[in-house]
């Protein structure tokens, strides 16, 4: 089966679905928030995501190791219809695949993981506040001085699903989403920072502990992305989240 473009929510869902932490983020695009933003192609079971919502494109493809190779091939077939410049998160490998056709810049391994062990997380006592549309400005703020460069779109603040911590009545803590779709059961948890001056008082694994007791009543799974080399993955293993996939973000800069 030659690789496709795909419009069909159910066809795509049935698919993801297969592995909703693996596929978590893609899963939570096929909502009416994210789904205007999306493009899909498919090779027999194979699923690849072209996202639009950002300046930079950006390209999911996730695997089973045993599964890699196939989507690989939706890659070879798919990479002369991508665009000139693109970021991508990749299953291990899928880079190489890539770079016949584009230069690889500022590869870093990151791992996938996933709320296993509640039990831990219910150790935690949580704090915050639920943030909303009214809060931006101050959480722009510190995202300018915690977070520099971090990926936030303030229409998630629409969900409901950020949560932050003040000090003296400033925002000096927050955990929030990347996706929340009551309707696939899955959340990604993301942007998740807290003031340099507020650093080592455990509010962001108080503030991620508020955020998933919120969630725990519409999604089965939480999951989240974390670079390979950040220090909060010890934070993230204390709250009972473990490792399930690796994979590989990275820019793709078109050869020709």
């Amino acid at each position: 089966m030659p690789v496709r473009a795909e419009h069909d929510r159910a066809v795509l869902a049935d698919l993801l679905s297969r592995d909703p932490v693996l596929h978590a983020y893609q899963l939570g695009d096929l909502d009416d928030f994210f789904w205007p933003y999306t493009s899909w192609f498919r090779r027999d079971d194979q699923v690849a995501l072209l996202y639009h919502g950002v300046a930079l494109p950006t390209l999911l493809a996730f695997a089973s190791p045993r599964r890699t190779a196939e989507l690989a091939e939706l890659l070879t077939d798919l990479a002369p219809l991508l665009p000139a410049r693109l970021w991508a998160h990749l299953s291990p490998g899928l880079d190489t695949t890539l770079a016949r056709w584009f230069r690889v810049a500022d590869a870093a391994t990151h791992h996938r993981m996933a709320l296993t062990d509640p039990a831990r997380l219910a150790r935690v006592t949580p704090a915050g506040e639920v943030l909303g549309p009214a809060d931006l400005p101050e959480l722009l703020d510190l995202y300018a001085t915690a977070y520099p460069g971090n990926w936030f779109d303030p229409r998630m603040l629409d969900t409901g699903q950020y949560v932050g911590v003040r000090a003296a009545g400033e925002l000096v803590t927050v955990a929030g989403v990347h996706v929340w779709s009551p309707t696939f059961r899955v959340a990604a948890l993301g942007n998740v920072t807290t003031h340099p001056r507020a650093r080592g008082r455990g509010l962001a694994g108080a503030a991620v502990a508020a955020l998933c007791a919120r969630l725990a009543g519409s999604v089965d799974h939480v999951t989240l992305n974390v670079r390979a080399d950040n220090p909060a993955l010890r934070l993230y293993e204390r709250l009972g989240f473990t490792r399930v996939a690796d994979f590989v973000e990275c820019g793709l800069h078109h050869r020709g």
